[in-house]
């Protein structure tokens, strides 16, 4: 891990999800720092106490729903500049409404979550302090 690599917030509550997401991230250059939330609650502390450069949010949490959190995000005075990319077992044109409204950057199924298109939404949207 990079000191000086961007931090990515993960909100998923499943292990296996969970191991996979960290190994694309950990594959990256430089090697973000990686912060794993398994609950939304969890998720609010994380931002309310690091600064996160990005957050990738899954959809169906045990609190609550990734879509839901995204009002939430979009009308806090400081998460609002943290880029969201969705990533869910199964985007719904549903998702993709919400998400639209909430300027989400990207909405991903699992599979789509790849080293390329991971570092790709890293270098082009995480935030620098």
């Amino acid at each position: 891990m990079d000191p000086h690599g961007p931090v990515c917030l993960i909100v998923e509550d499943t292990r296996f999800d969970q191991s996979m997401m960290t190994r694309v991230l950990a594959h990256l250059h430089p090697a973000p720092r990686v912060i794993m939330a398994t609950t939304l609650a969890e998720a609010r502390r994380h931002l309310g106490g690091a600064d996160i450069d990005i957050l990738f949010l899954d959809n169906m949490l045990p609190d609550g729903t990734g879509t839901e959190f995204l009002r939430e995000l979009a009308t806090h005075p400081t998460w609002a500049r943290v880029p969201v990319v969705l990533v869910s077992d199964w985007p719904t044109p549903f998702m993709f409404d919400k998400a639209r409204a909430a300027h989400v950057r990207a909405i991903w199924s699992k599979g789509d979550f790849t080293g390329e298109r991971v570092r790709r939404m890293v270098r082009t949207h995480a935030r620098v302090h």
